[in-house]
């Protein structure tokens, strides 16, 4: 979250508030937390890997994008984390809406004056 540009695209600002208080200082906060009460006390904590970030634990640690995934899991969940998600499908999704909606736009046109240009991003954060 570190990265997000701010750019106020993608989110309101409750969900803007909701977002600055996922942040490695609160992460870390509730992972001792969680090691000091009951486990029926415990906050869950879920984690999502995006599919940019596997390739560059993959060569830092000289592993295969599949074992650096898996290696990821097992660190997080040993830290206390207890669901890890691959976001990738979530990413394709993402491109197959963009292009259906770019096709759509493309053959509007003529019809609509601002159907075109579309613009589209993944956001780096």
């Amino acid at each position: 979250l570190s990265d997000c540009l701010a750019c106020d695209s993608c989110m309101t600002l409750e969900e803007g508030a909701r977002v600055f208080q996922q942040n490695q200082k609160e992460f870390f906060r509730v992972l001792n937390l969680n090691k000091k009460c009951d486990t029926s006390k415990h906050k869950v904590l879920a984690v999502s890997l995006c599919p940019q970030s596997l390739p560059y634990f993959a060569a830092r640690f000289n592993l295969s994008v599949n074992e650096a995934a898996k290696r990821l899991c097992g660190f997080l969940k040993s830290l206390g984390v207890h669901y890890v998600f691959d976001t990738t499908i979530a990413a394709d999704f993402s491109i197959l809406e963009s292009q259906r909606e770019f096709v759509q736009r493309y053959q509007r046109r003529n019809q609509e004056e601002h159907a075109l240009p579309m613009f589209a991003s993944a956001c780096p954060g």
